[in-house]
């Protein structure tokens, strides 16, 4: 496999799972209704992060609705949402949610050749948008702030409120880019074969 296909010191994954997604008895019947609601957004299996968090049911639906008005509910456009949370979970090395948001990113709109570019970093960035976008992550989960250069940047393409979403978006998912790690839940076998898919297509180039 390309080097370029994952990041600096390689995907973190566990020996084995920290934490399992109950089954479905187990989950509660209101959860149950999420699980049936996921398959009218064209999900035919709930992400195993949603039972996995779900254990800690007091901190689950708080975050659930907060979750929901970066994604879907958010103002960003969808590519460059995508582009933000898959530069994230690079730089946090988790392959979960990578794969996850490669899944989604390629669903939106972004292409193969837009993704090499999430994953090569700001410097291989198409314009000047994108790669204050990138530079935004990377200096997030580098450094904790944005720098002065790259919110300069930001700004003369992203009014302020997008500006705080854009910060939250990706504080957001570095967090949950830590419980997937830590956890050590692996993708769903139909979001594992889109990720295999994009890497035999990258590969055979």
């Amino acid at each position: 496999m390309s080097s370029e296909l994952q990041p600096e010191g390689g995907w973190i994954l566990a020996a084995e799972p920290r934490l399992r997604p109950p089954p479905p008895s187990e989950r509660g019947l209101f959860f149950r209704s999420v699980t049936k609601a996921s398959r009218l957004l064209g999900r035919k299996e709930l992400p195993h992060l949603f039972p996995m968090f779900h254990i800690n049911r007091r901190l689950f639906w708080p975050w659930l609705i907060f979750a929901s008005r970066l994604f879907p509910g958010g103002r960003l456009k969808a590519r460059d949402r995508e582009k933000i949370i898959l530069r994230t979970g690079w730089n946090c090395r988790s392959r979960y949610e990578w794969g996850q948001h490669l899944e989604i990113g390629l669903g939106v709109g972004l292409t193969d050749e837009d993704i090499l570019r999430v994953a090569r970093g700001p410097a291989q960035a198409q314009d000047e948008r994108e790669r204050a976008l990138l530079q935004a992550c990377d200096d997030m989960v580098c450094d904790q702030v944005i720098s002065a250069a790259t919110w300069t940047a930001l700004a003369a393409h992203f009014k302020e409120p997008l500006l705080i979403e854009i910060t939250i978006l990706i504080g957001h998912y570095q967090m949950i880019a830590g419980l997937l790690n830590s956890s050590g839940i692996a993708l769903e076998p139909p979001i594992e074969q889109v990720l295999q898919d994009f890497h035999r297509r990258i590969s055979s180039r």
